[in-house]
């Protein structure tokens, strides 16, 4: 079963906004084109920047606009773990992208041994390099696997694992599943975080709104301690820098869950001056810090 984010809405969006969004046209230049087994991949560039386009959605890119450089917004939460245990080592990343992720937190974390990716796109890595500066290291190693394949068979702890596995569909219910948090928590370390992204409606208190509500189920069951990210900096800046506007349109919103099975691990500014080596502001992210769920013990 696959999570539609469309399906997820409970406002219906204002008619002449959305009619703005719908009207958008993108003159994408084609760079690289390639049917693979799982995805028609395509990277292309406009006017906004240089992305990975699958099927009918960009997946991941650089934007480069006169209001915002830099990744997709919504990747920038997951560098927020860098300010709750800055002594990472071994990191476990699913879903692969432009390979910026990866670039990023080698220039966060100064005492890194290696970052395995996982992915199942057989060209992401050639895309990477070739299209969207990927600096290769021998400490990165790369699998073309499931996600869930890969933790059954994996004996290695992680000091953080991240999981970004929407695709042009939606969201795999399998990565919702008891047996996936069980893997996840089998591989991480006694200090570990576990990032994953996904999607529902930003009106988390209505009562309409039973995706929140069981997202909450599910992560206090498996986590001692869940931060909660509403994606309102992601979303100002998609909007801004693609359609020129200056509000949310479409009812659902990046929801970036931070997971740890730590009680006393909060978030520090004592290390935010480190973020200008990735040439990123991440104060207004944390300000996107919605809730804290922990489990009832």
């Amino acid at each position: 079963m696959t999570i539609i984010p469309e399906e997820l809405q409970i406002h219906e969006p204002d008619e002449k906004l959305l009619d703005i969004i719908n009207s958008k046209i993108f003159n994408d230049r084609v760079l690289y084109e390639k049917q693979s087994v799982f995805h028609s991949v395509k990277v292309v560039e406009n006017e906004t920047g240089r992305f990975i386009h699958y099927k009918d959605t960009y997946q991941a890119g650089n934007i480069k606009t006169q209001y915002y450089t830099g990744n997709l917004p919504y990747i920038n939460y997951f560098t927020i773990p860098f300010l709750m245990n800055n002594k990472t080592e071994n990191v476990l990343l699913t879903g692969f992208g432009t390979g910026r992720l990866v670039n990023d937190l080698y220039k966060l974390y100064s005492g890194l041994k290696s970052i395995d990716v996982i992915d199942i796109e057989e060209n992401i890595e050639y895309i990477a390099e070739n299209f969207f500066e990927y600096e290769k290291s021998d400490n990165t190693n790369f699998y073309l696997q499931d996600g869930i394949v890969y933790l059954r068979k994996c004996k290695k702890k992680y000091d953080l694992i991240i999981t970004d596995v929407a695709s042009d569909d939606g969201i795999d219910e399998r990565f919702l599943s008891d047996e996936y948090f069980s893997l996840i928590n089998r591989h991480l370390s006694n200090n570990g975080i576990f990032v994953s992204n996904l999607c529902a409606s930003p009106d988390f208190e209505n009562n309409k709104n039973h995706f929140i509500r069981e997202l909450k189920n599910i992560y206090t069951k498996h986590f001692q301690k869940t931060f909660v990210f509403k994606g309102n900096t992601s979303d100002k800046v998609y909007y801004k820098c693609f359609f020129g506007l200056d509000k949310r349109v479409i009812d659902v919103t990046n929801v970036i869950l931070i997971s740890t099975n730590n009680l006393n691990v909060e978030i520090s500014n004592s290390k935010i001056e480190n973020y200008r080596t990735i040439k990123l502001d991440i104060s207004p992210y944390l300000q996107d810090l919605t809730e804290i769920w922990q489990k009832n013990l």
